[in-house]
């Protein structure tokens, strides 16, 4: 078999394969903490998105909600650590935005 034919025979997996290989299927406590830690980083994102989209600075942007830029800076770069009250803030204070939350049982 040629090197070539060997990599043509290679069963392509899928992002969700990949993720219950390495991490676990849905339910056991590392793939869960994976989800979190996914769901957190989209918030920062989503923050983010919409701060540019405002066309403001991570300065502005603490000043409105009283906190410091660097506080801006992390949660937009991993969303962690962030609190609803704090959530609410950043979004109906300093971005004229409306929070929804959703909750899946």
């Amino acid at each position: 078999m040629t090197k070539k034919e060997g990599v043509n025979n290679m069963k392509t997996k899928s992002w969700s394969e990949i993720k219950n290989d390495v991490y676990g299927e849905k339910g056991t406590e590392r793939r869960d903490e994976l989800e979190r830690d996914f769901e957190s980083f989209k918030i920062g994102l989503l923050l983010r998105q919409a701060r540019e989209e405002k066309h403001l600075t991570q300065t502005e942007l603490a000043d409105r909600v009283d906190k410091k830029r660097t506080y801006i800076s992390r949660v937009e770069n991993n969303g962690s650590n962030l609190t609803l009250k704090t959530l609410y803030d950043i979004v109906e204070k300093g971005l004229g935005g409306k929070v929804k939350i959703q909750i899946e049982l």
